[in-house]
């Protein structure tokens, strides 16, 4: 909804958070009730960048953040937004880029969002009322982020730190691998082949890697499929 958006833009400019990105909105862009319920951070709307996917809103981030009410059958590790967002504040003192999702209100993230993400944040609401507005949760995160960062000084980055891997090229890697195993006929039967690559996914989120390491991952595929055409 265009007036969640704008409620969330307001959200995010009380606390100093100015990049936003709108993926595929529902009723348009831009939007007027959007605009009308951002007041004064209609800034923030008229910067915001618009993309058709997940995948591509967080390509630059290194580290992804899924809001979430629901348990899902997805592992991952579940913070409350005052922990998240001192890791992330940690993480963008060391010179990485975090980015959070948050989904619609009416269903929330779909499983293949929360998939791709490295980590959930999760409020501590009332287990028989756990639905939260969608400006409201931006407004609980942006200020426990605003808290933790005031509290994290700033370090350069050490040149010999190995660079956390992007989102894009996670996403590379997880695409290269789905073809192969698709290939070699891994995801069988045809009818558990999605819940299959939102696993796998969810496995490649889950790791701590370093753009060498996908590099190295992406050599022994590579040399796999060869030998496997060699057929030696």
């Amino acid at each position: 909804m265009g007036e969640n958006i704008g409620a969330a833009a307001r959200a995010m400019w009380n606390f100093g958070l100015e990049r936003m990105v709108v993926v595929a909105p529902r009723d348009g862009w831009p939007n007027p009730r959007a605009i009308a319920m951002a007041t004064g951070a209609g800034r923030l709307l008229d910067d915001a960048r618009l993309v058709g996917s997940v995948s591509e809103a967080v390509a630059a981030s290194t580290f992804v953040y899924a809001t979430t009410a629901r348990s899902r059958e997805l592992k991952k590790d579940v913070l409350t937004p005052q922990v998240a967002m001192q890791d992330a504040a940690a993480r963008i003192a060391g010179g990485q880029d975090v980015a959070v999702l948050f989904g619609p209100e009416r269903a929330g993230l779909q499983n293949d969002d929360v998939a791709r993400a490295n980590a959930i944040v999760s409020v501590p609401v009332n287990p028989e009322f756990p639905s939260l507005n969608l400006a409201q949760c931006v407004l609980l995160t942006a200020y426990e982020w605003h808290r933790a960062a005031c509290s994290v000084p700033h370090r350069e980055r050490d040149s010999s730190d190995p660079l956390p891997a992007s989102h894009a090229e996670v996403e590379h890697l997880a695409s290269h691998y789905e073809d192969c195993l698709q290939d070699a006929g891994f995801f069988f039967p045809p009818e558990k082949a999605t819940g299959m690559k939102q696993v796998l996914r969810n496995l490649w989120s889950r790791m701590p890697l370093t753009s060498a390491d996908v590099q190295v991952l992406h050599g022994i595929l590579r040399q796999m499929v060869r030998w496997k055409e060699r057929g030696d």
